[in-house]
This record gives structure tokens, sequence and C-alpha cells, in this order.
């Protein structure tokens, strides 16, 4: 036991590091009743968006609660490993896992993870492709100007710096994700000759989200400039996976499988960089199973249809275009389902249908089918021309919906009458 404080200036240091039980928040929820996106929301979150679900009552949150889920704000899984008043104490005496130096050493714990969050997840508006598929494509040709250079170098470091952070803040569902970003940006960055380095990380996304054990020293390495492992190193596999039976006393299961289906998806774009396509499917098509209990909206059809393009994109390069035909044809269903269904996200719809008729295009061509190929580009253009419209009509209903709920804030009487005038 340490002295006991004599003076009352003493008396009150101590006095301000007791913990008061009675002031603790409410102790997290129960592991499995943390569900993430998979529980829609009641109306849309933000006015004037759609995200409604198909075949179903209830809206999409845009992957917002499965973000918080992952990056774990709350720090639900060390208070269930620590208890409470253990994990308030450490809480209180800044004794919890945080960056203590440098720009962010001001930041709380917590902020700290919004920052993470932001880095991994945040605006990216630099990006090339502002579409949300994650169908492989080769892009780096070596024509590339300076800046697209430096862009795509500046977005590859920032994800190392999350995994960083992720490994200094000790969240490995934070670092699993880091890792599939810094494999799907040594693609991007460097095309097929950061292949075998994708390859490298992705397989460490997998590892720490599979239900083994792994290595933290050699998960830390991939944030440096230049990773390099001594040849003599002796792995040290104590660190239990997110799927772990012991992790999953603290966190869902859930956090594993996000985890997993991005780890698996850019595994398979590694692989189809190397061209192993036989083992890219594999990869791939253990996504598909995670998916299917997973509500039918824009969001997670575009998941849907970048993991069946990928698979057929396989078949094709393996020359089975009849093979690469059935998946181009799932994927372009996806898209059309949402076109038929009365209350689907159109934009959505024709965007996974663009996808998936592209990749049926480039097929045709490889195929030897030049006038279908051309065909399909024709009618690929003319859907494109039309998705032009519907987004930019989609955007003026969403400013004016986002304007009318301002407007009822600052006045919510007048518009009431309103309402009320135009019922009657």
């Amino acid at each position: 036991m340490g002295k006991k404080a004599r003076t009352n200036r003493g008396k009150e240091k101590a006095l301000g590091r007791r913990l008061d039980v009675s002031t603790l928040p409410p102790p997290p929820v129960p592991v499995d009743s943390e569900l993430g996106s998979a529980k829609l929301l009641d109306e849309p979150k933000t006015p004037g968006t759609g995200h409604k679900a198909l075949d179903q009552d209830g809206y999409d949150d845009g992957g917002v609660a499965d973000l918080t889920l992952v990056i774990d704000l709350e720090d639900s899984a060390l208070r269930r490993k620590r208890g409470e008043t253990a994990y308030f104490s450490a809480l209180k005496a800044d004794l919890l896992p945080r960056v203590t130096t440098g720009q962010m050493a001001s930041l709380t714990r917590r902020d700290q993870k919004i920052r993470l969050a932001k880095i991994l997840f945040g605006d990216e508006e630099e990006q090339e492709d502002e579409s949300p598929s994650e169908v492989y494509m080769d892009k780096v040709d070596g024509q590339e100007d300076a800046k697209t250079k430096a862009r795509r170098q500046e977005r590859l470091n920032a994800a190392k710096y999350a995994l960083r952070l992720s490994t200094v803040l000790r969240e490995p569902a934070c670092s699993s994700l880091s890792l599939s970003e810094i494999s799907k940006r040594y693609l991007n960055c460097f095309g097929k000759e950061g292949a075998e380095a994708a390859l490298r990380c992705a397989d460490k996304a997998v590892e720490i989200a599979s239900d083994g054990f792994y290595d933290s020293d050699t998960i830390a390495v991939e944030a440096d400039e230049e990773p390099k492992i001594d040849p003599k190193y002796e792995k040290n596999a104590t660190s239990p996976g997110l799927a772990n039976p012991a992790s999953l006393k603290l966190q869902p299961l859930r956090v594993a499988q996000l985890c997993l289906r991005s780890a698996y998806l850019h595994r398979g774009n590694a692989l189809r960089a190397l061209g192993r396509d036989a083992e890219a499917r594999e990869s791939y098509s253990k996504v598909l199973p995670m998916l299917e209990k997973e509500p039918r909206c824009g969001r997670l059809d575009w998941e849907r249809m970048s993991i069946i393009v990928n698979i057929g994109n396989t078949y094709k390069s393996e020359g089975n275009y009849a093979k690469a035909v059935e998946q181009y044809d799932k994927a372009e269903k996806l898209g059309k389902d949402h076109l038929d269904a009365e209350d689907g996200n159109k934009t959505d719809g024709m965007g996974i249908m663009l996808a998936a008729m592209r990749a049926r295009a480039f097929a045709m061509k490889k195929a030897g089918k030049e006038e279908e190929a051309k065909t399909k580009l024709r009618e690929v253009l003319e859907l494109q021309m039309k998705l032009n419209v519907e987004l930019e009509k989609k955007k003026k209903e969403e400013e004016e919906a986002v304007r009318k709920a301002l407007e009822a804030q600052r006045n919510p009487v007048h518009v009431i009458e309103d309402d009320m005038a135009v019922d009657s």
C-alpha cells in the first residue's frame, strides 16, 4: 500500500482520484444485443435519402452502426474485460492506451478513435473513382502524372498511419480494417508491382479477424515505410483473433465478419493482380455466406455486386465465358431489383447494373465478340446518361428536404400550419 496523505492538499488529491461509482454510465449491453447495421431504421437517417430495404420494412443506416461497432467508441469490449470500476478508474487516471506524443497527445482516447475513423472512412472526395464498386481493375499504366502518384502515395501513407494508431490504441478490428485499406492502396499506388505486399497485408487482416491467434509485432511492422521482418524472427502468435472464443465474450461475431468481408475481398484483388484466379475466386466466395442474412439495400448490394463481378472476372481470365456470364447475370439482377421495386433505390440500381454491364462488355470483347461488345457498351452509355439525370434530380430533392428540415427547426409553428393547409 502507498503512503497515506497527511496534508490537506494531499488529502484533496487523494479524494480527487477516488471514483464515485454512482456517477458511472450504464454498463454495455450484452454482446448478443449489438447488431450494428443489421438492425434497420424506422425512417431515413438523413432527410431526403432513400436507403429503403427491399422486400422488408425499414431503412439502411448507411453502415453507421457497423462503423461504431468496429471503432468501439464507448470502449465496450475493454469495459467488459476490465470491469466498470477498473475501467473508469484507469480512464480517470489516464492509464488507458492512447497516443501521448505529437499532435494527437492532447486528445482523449475517444477523440483519437474518432480521428482514426475519419482517417479510414472519412470524406474521400480526392478519390479518383467515387463509385462504391470494389471490382478489381489495374489502375496503374505508367502514364500517371506526378499529382496522381503523390495523391495515391498520400492515401497509402494515411492507411499506414491508421494502422499505427490502431496498434497504439490496441484495437484489433481497426488494425484489420487498416491492413485491408493498405492492401487496397498498394494496388492503387503500384499496380501489379505492389501485389505481393497487398497480399501480405490482406493475409494479416484475415489473421486478425479469424478464430486463431496472431502475432501483434508482425502486424505493427506493416505501418513502416518499408516493412521488414528478420528471417530469424520466431513468430509469437498469442493475441486472440476477433472470432476467437475469448474475443467473442467481449464483442459480437459481427465485428469479426465485417473485418473478414473486407479482408477477403482485398485478398482476392491482390491474388487477381498476381494472376492467381482460382485462389482469388476462393477468397471472394468466402464473403458471400456472410452477406446472405444481410438486408437488401443499395449499400450492401454494391458489396454483393463487387464480389460477384470479381468472381465472374476470374472465370473470364481463365477463358470460361459461360461461367463468367452467369455471374454477370446475377450482378445485373441485383441492380434491376431496385429498378423494378416500387420503393427501390433507383440510382444505386442503375449504378450496380452499369458495373455489371461493363464487365460483361469487356468479357465479350475478350471472347472475340466485337459487335456484341459494342452493342452492350452503347447500352452502358444510354444507362449512364439516365443515371446522370437521376443523380441530379436526387441531389436537388435531398437539398430541398434538408432545407425544409432546417426550416422546421427554426419555425415549427408555420410548418405545421402549412401542412394543415395542404391537408384541408
